[in-house]
C-alpha cells in the first residue's frame, strides 16, 4: 500500500512519523520549507522514511491518502482537487461538522469524490504523543467492513493500535461533538468554577452528544468507545487540547491566538443548526456557540445552564 498524508500540520506530521514505522510515507503541505523538523511539532525530526513535498500530484500518486486537513477547509480542498483524488482511498482525520453544509467529512468526500473509497480515522490522540511514540488507540471507521480490516492492519503499528467499526456516522460525530464539550469544560476551569462543574459539563455533554448522534443514525456503542467517550475524556482534561485551551481562555478572560484552529467553535454553530432541523435539545452546544461569537458572557451562560428546568437524568 502506497501511503501519503495530505496536510502537514502537527497531526499530519505526527501521523507521518508514526506510520513510517511500516514503510515509506509521503507528507504533503502547502509550505514545507522547514525540511526535517516541522515548527508546528517542535523537537520532532522526521524519519528518513518520510518524504516531504509541496507537489500535490506527486503525493496523490499514492493509492491511500490520509486527509489531515481542518474540517472547515476540507470541502474546498476536495472540490479543487477532485480530479487527482479520483478512485483513491481517502481517510479523513478531521474532527468537525462543515458549517455551510452541516455534514461530516465522510459526506463531503462522497459528494466531491463519488468514486473514492471513504474511511475516517479518529479517537483520543494528541499529535505530540503520537510523534513521540507513546501508546495510542484510535478508531478506523469504514462502511466497507472488508476494506476497513485491510486498512486497520496496514495503519496499525506497535504503538498505534486501531479498532475498526462500520459506523462512520458515529465515529465522526463523536470526534466532532467532543470538541464542543471540551470548550465548555475549558470555560468552567478557566472561570474558576472547579472540577465538579467540569464533571457535570462532561457528563451532561456526553448525554447531549449521544442524543444528537442517535437522531443522526449513530450506534450508542460507538459513542461509548474511543471516538466518543475516549476522546471526550482526553480533550476535556488537558491543556494540550486546543479546544480546551480556547475555552479556558474564554473563561479566564484572556486573549487566545486567533491563528490557532479551534474546530469546536465552528462545530458548535453547525450543531445548533442541525439541532434546530431535528428538534433536538443541545443546551451546552448552544451556549458554546454563543460564547464563541461573543454574544453572551461566561457568567450569563453558566447561569442560564444552571437555571434550566429540573428534570430526570
Amino acid at each position: 500500500m502506497k501511503l501519503a498524508i495530505l496536510g502537514a500540520g502537527a497531526f499530519g506530521t505526527a501521523l507521518a512519523v508514526a506510520l513510517s514505522a511500516n514503510g515509506p510515507v509521503t507528507l504533503w503541505g502547502r509550505s514545507t520549507g522547514w525540511s526535517r523538523e516541522n515548527p508546528r511539532l517542535p523537537g520532532v525530526t522526521l524519519p528518513d522514511a518520510v518524504t516531504v513535498t509541496d507537489d500535490l500530484p506527486r503525493a496523490a500518486q499514492a493509492d491511500t491518502l490520509l486527509l489531515a486537513l481542518p474540517a472547515q477547509k476540507l470541502n474546498d480542498f476536495l472540490t479543487a482537487n477532485a480530479r487527482i483524488l479520483r478512485g483513491k482511498t481517502l481517510i479523513s482525520t478531521a474532527k468537525g461538522i462543515d458549517l455551510t453544509r452541516l455534514t461530516g467529512p465522510s459526506q463531503l468526500i462522497a459528494t466531491a469524490c463519488p468514486d473514492a473509497a471513504v474511511a475516517v480515522l479518529t479517537g483520543p490522540s494528541f499529535a505530540a504523543d503520537i510523534a513521540r511514540g507513546l501508546p495510542t488507540a484510535l478508531t478506523l471507521a469504514c462502511t466497507d467492513a472488508g476494506r476497513g480490516k485491510v486498512l486497520q492492519h496496514a495503519l496499525s503499528t506497535p504503538v498505534l493500535r486501531l479498532y475498526r467499526t462500520t459506523d462512520v456516522t458515529g465515529a465522526e460525530l463523536g470526534g466532532a461533538l467532543k470538541n464542543v464539550i471540551a470548550i465548555a469544560a475549558g470555560v468552567a476551569i478557566g472561570a474558576g468554577l472547579g472540577d465538579s462543574a467540569r464533571a457535570a459539563i462532561v457528563t451532561r455533554g456526553f448525554a447531549e452528544m449521544s442524543r444528537l448522534s442517535a437522531r443522526l443514525g449513530a450506534r450508542p456503542e460507538t459513542l461509548a468507545g474511543l471516538s466518543g467517550l475516549g476522546d471526550l475524556m482526553l480533550t476535556c482534561s488537558s491543556m494540550q487540547s486546543r479546544n480546551f485551551r480556547f475555552g479556558h481562555a474564554k473563561g479566564a478572560r484572556q486573549d487566545f491566538d486567533a491563528a490557532t484552529t479551534v474546530e469546536g467553535a465552528a462545530t458548535a454553530l453547525a450543531v445548533t443548526g442541525l439541532a434546530r432541523q431535528m428538534g433536538a435539545d443541545v443546551p451546552i452546544a448552544a451556549m458554546v456557540a454563543q460564547l464563541a461569537q461573543g454574544s453572551v458572557s461566561v457568567g450569563d451562560a453558566m447561569e442560564l445552564l444552571m437555571n434550566r428546568p429540573l428534570k430526570e437524568e
